[in-house]
């Protein structure tokens, strides 16, 4: 049905057109490869760096998907207190994150949680780059905040949501006949939607595409989308399969094998001896803990430990041991929390050993004199610094300066923008303006297609007065009254303060 994990990461790279993006996360998964993947389309770039399999960091030169802008829109920092706190940032030079918590503007847990987000955002983008050239790099570069993505989660989220459908079913192909089950013996550790769960359970039936159609009373894409992902994540596939990998099973185990579990989410955490107190509710604990997780990975075993280069064998012990108290699994109750502490508590008896060495802790002294050196010498200025911070794309830039040029009649301008504004973030409203750029350019040849890709728009963003309004004039444009008339009442219901919507009604009414 797909090739294996290790063909296709034998390519280091192509496009993603040959090897779709939810193929490459699989195989990075399966084979648990550390290494940065590059993804480069037109202006956009990222790169995204995977620890034993999974994404830990999304680098983007995205404006709208660093970590500041990413909060200004989730509504949890306001673009002043965002503008003061970047200026800051960059001319102190420390990271923005850490400068957002130490101004009391963001909780350690609250920015963990926002960073997951945010990193799962950048990647499920990357789910709709289907014409992107892709490139496997070996060196990797250790990420600052210790932020890990369920990989099977994203997939099935991604091809699901985002991923364009068309893609979908160009490499996700099968013949009428074919039926499909679930796979025996798979732990896929997913959190799975009602739609998603209803889809799982009609395939114990060993249905055809039809009658899984026809169980789940989902329409094609619904179901390809959701096949296609719990086929490549190996939690369904052909009846065929499925048995001859209960049969693999069975001979392994000498019993019959079991039925597929049904994947779940991880179960609790076991109960913590009777008489140790829970810090899961004591804010300053959970952000005590957040906080320390988030920064363990820059930090070199002086640092993890706060101790000095000098620090002598008694001192060591006594830092190890408060840190190992302070964070100690056993004080946490839910299974997050306590997983980030043993982190922690595995990361300070690593640097622990590493100083107890002489040898290491040599070695660690020279280190931190090396990058002394080196941060004297190559450390970019301020100055730099904003200019790198200038070179990120904006959408927002990229729209503004398409309506001037289509407010100067210059229609193939202002289309070439707004495409550029739909390529570093499609929302509806840039795909509105675009449509309707691309129908003033050549009426006569693009008004069908702008039709549908209006449609298309208010099919996810009903509220758009500005589609209605666009899908009006084209629909005037191409003869089509009844639609034209149709579309500017919807839009002067949005907004009935626009005059000109009666006018225009007024006037299709005159013409009919």
């Amino acid at each position: 049905m797909f090739p294996t994990s290790s063909q296709v990461l034998r390519q280091r790279e192509g496009v993603l057109a040959d090897t779709p993006f939810p193929l490459l996360l699989h195989a990075l998964m399966a084979e648990e490869r550390t290494c940065t993947l590059e993804l480069k389309v037109r202006q956009r770039e990222k790169r995204i760096v995977f620890e034993d399999g999974a994404p830990v960091a999304c680098q983007s030169n995205l404006l709208h998907e660093t970590l500041g802008k990413y909060l200004v829109e989730k509504g949890k920092l306001s673009e002043t207190d965002y503008q003061k706190a970047l200026a800051e940032s960059i001319s102190a030079e420390v990271p923005l994150s850490g400068l957002l918590v130490q101004k009391g503007l963001i909780s350690p847990f609250d920015l963990y949680k926002q960073l997951q987000a945010n990193l799962a955002h950048k990647l499920l983008d990357c789910f709709r780059w289907v014409d992107a050239k892709y490139r496997l790099i070996a060196d990797v570069e250790p990420p600052d905040a210790s932020v890990r993505t369920n990989t099977g989660q994203l997939i099935l989220t991604g091809v699901a949501n985002v991923m364009p459908f068309d893609a979908v079913a160009t490499h996700f192909t099968f013949t009428d006949e074919r039926r499909f089950g679930q796979m025996p013996g798979t732990e896929a550790g997913l959190k799975l939607s009602s739609k998603d769960a209803r889809l799982f359970q009609a395939l114990r039936l060993r249905p055809t595409f039809g009658e899984l159609m026809e169980r789940t009373g989902f329409d094609t894409e619904m179901v390809l989308r959701r096949l296609y992902a719990l086929c490549l994540l190996e939690v369904a596939g052909f009846a065929e399969d499925v048995d001859a990998k209960a049969a693999r099973l069975s001979a392994g185990k000498g019993t019959a094998p079991a039925a597929a579990p049904e994947p779940v989410a991880p179960a609790a955490a076991a109960q913590a001896p009777q008489g140790t107190p829970f810090s899961d509710e004591d804010e300053a604990a959970r952000n005590a803990l957040v906080s320390a997780f988030m920064s363990h990975r820059s930090k070199d075993p002086f640092a993890l430990l706060d101790v000095p280069e000098d620090v002598q064998p008694v001192p060591l012990r006594k830092a190890f041991l408060a840190l190992a108290d302070r964070y100690a699994p056993l004080r946490f109750h839910t299974p997050e929390l306590r997983e980030k502490a043993e982190v922690l508590l595995a990361a300070h008896a690593k640097a622990f050993g590493a100083l107890s060495d002489a040898e290491q802790n040599l070695l660690w002294r020279k280190r931190r004199a090396a990058h002394r050196e080196k941060d004297r010498g190559t450390r970019p200025t301020t100055a730099e610094q904003f200019r790198i911070r200038t070179d990120l794309l904006d959408a927002t830039t990229q729209f503004d300066e398409a309506k001037r040029r289509l407010a100067a009649r210059n229609h193939a301008g202002a289309f070439e923008y707004f495409e550029y504004a739909c390529d570093i973030d499609p929302k509806p409203l840039y795909q509105a303006y675009r449509a309707y750029a691309r129908y003033l350019m050549k009426p006569e040849a693009h008004g069908r297609l702008a039709q549908q890709e209006l449609q298309e728009v208010l099919r996810q963003e009903p509220s758009l007065e500005e589609g209605w309004a666009f899908l009006g004039e084209v629909a005037q444009g191409e003869g089509q009254w009844g639609q034209a008339e149709d579309a500017f009442r919807r839009a002067f219901k949005l907004n009935p303060k626009n005059r000109r919507y009666v006018e225009l009604i007024q006037e299709i009414v005159r013409r009919r």
